[in-house]
């Protein structure tokens, strides 16, 4: 828990970046910031959709890294939490795509068509 409170006030670039993006609620749906569920501390979380996303930097890529990754990401899947993992290159790059892509990950469309008017009393 007191990690999660020193990672929420520190925050690396892509993170800030992103998390500004997310505050927002897009599609409606609330994520949470440096979320800790069991051992670990989700960098993004949106608890709705069972969702976890992860910014990886290039650490991620080298060393033992890809293997805790793994292990823990199937740990949050047996727990019933998907990871959605996202290189830090792409949140700068282009951040706006990357909220579309969290968002089709969590199974809605960021915009939703109109249904037309409402049913009148006694119409379903």
């Amino acid at each position: 828990m007191e990690q999660a409170r020193r990672e929420r006030r520190s925050g690396n670039l892509p993170e800030v970046i992103l998390w500004r993006a997310l505050r927002t609620r897009p599609a409606g749906l609330k994520f949470r910031r440096q979320h800790p569920i069991g051992p670990y501390c989700l960098d993004f979380a949106c608890l709705s959709a069972r969702l976890a996303i992860e910014v990886d930097g290039e650490v991620h890529g080298c060393g033992d890294h890809p293997r805790r990754d793994a292990l823990r990401d199937a740990d949050l899947l047996a727990r019933g939490i998907r990871t959605l993992r996202i290189p830090a290159r792409e949140v700068l790059a282009d951040p706006d795509a990357v909220v579309r892509h969290i968002v089709a990950a969590c199974g809605r469309p960021l915009h939703q068509p109109a249904a037309g008017p409402p049913p009148r009393a006694g119409e379903v």
